[in-house]
């Protein structure tokens, strides 16, 4: 597939303004980026996911030095998210390497469950207490875990993780920090976070350089949105302590319904 290769300054004002949300939020870039540039610039889903894997991947790397530093990473949890998520991610690549992804099919499978996923993101940044209560409740019916089935748990959540992040570049946050939070209910949140983002930086990269393997990255555009996208995290993160962050989460998640409805039924 061949992409325009003149830079555009556009991406780079739509990269500060998805890494200043990011920075005030929390909430992952995949969310936000992939959207914006299939809605907003036309780039094939295909395109947009494998670019947005790479974008993820070098900006979430400095958040993992940052939580490695102050010790706030479990790597038994990454460890068995990374047994799940690295075999899927691969799996899932094979799969997209074998089909047309020229065709409306393809496209449309990704926009549906890129649609779907953004649902499910929205109703996390808006019900996750509630959400993580009703499942906390649920599991409490069920007696107490034995290490090997938190273990064996946090592997197929890892396995859920890989097939849909390399497929859509959303679901790592909004789902696995809520499933993590409900298998691992004596560890720290920040703990939890922490391993979260680790753990997705070797998977966002895997499935980065296999969308580069089959042709679907486009670099010019992915430099212009770093350009403007770490800057944004930047001065994102200094006004987070200045906002009223529940009211910037309703926002972003009404915004987040509104695209997820618009990709779900174009």
């Amino acid at each position: 597939m061949s992409f325009p290769t003149t830079f555009q300054p556009l991406y780079s004002f739509s990269g500060f303004f998805v890494g200043m949300l990011v920075g005030i939020t929390g909430v992952g870039g995949g969310s936000l980026m992939t959207p914006l540039l299939v809605l907003l610039f036309g780039v094939h889903p295909a395109t947009a996911v494998g670019t947005d894997l790479l974008y993820a991947a070098i900006t979430k790397t400095a958040g993992t030095a940052v939580h490695g530093m102050h010790g706030r990473v479990n790597w038994r949890v990454v460890g068995l998210l990374a047994s799940g998520s690295v075999p899927a991610a691969l799996a899932m690549l094979w799969l997209m390497a074998g089909v047309n992804r020229e065709s409306p099919e393809v496209a449309h499978a990704i926009t549906l469950s890129l649609g779907c996923l953004l649902l499910l993101t929205a109703l996390m940044l808006l019900c996750r207490g509630q959400v993580l209560n009703a499942m906390r409740k649920w599991r409490g019916e069920r007696g107490v875990l034995t290490p090997r089935a938190i273990a064996l748990l946090t592997l197929v959540l890892g396995l859920v993780l890989g097939t849909l992040v390399t497929m859509t570049s959303v679901g790592a946050g909004a789902l696995g920090v809520t499933v993590l939070l409900v298998l691992y209910p004596n560890l720290d949140v920040r703990e939890i976070v922490g391993s979260d983002i680790v753990h997705a930086v070797p998977l966002t990269l895997i499935g980065g350089m296999g969308y580069w393997f089959i042709g679907e990255i486009n670099w010019t555009m992915l430099f212009a949105l770093l350009l403007g996208s770490i800057p944004g995290i930047v001065a994102g993160s200094l006004l987070a302590p200045r906002l009223h962050e529940r009211l910037i989460r309703i926002v972003l998640a009404v915004t987040l319904m509104i695209v997820a409805l618009k990709l779900i039924f174009p």
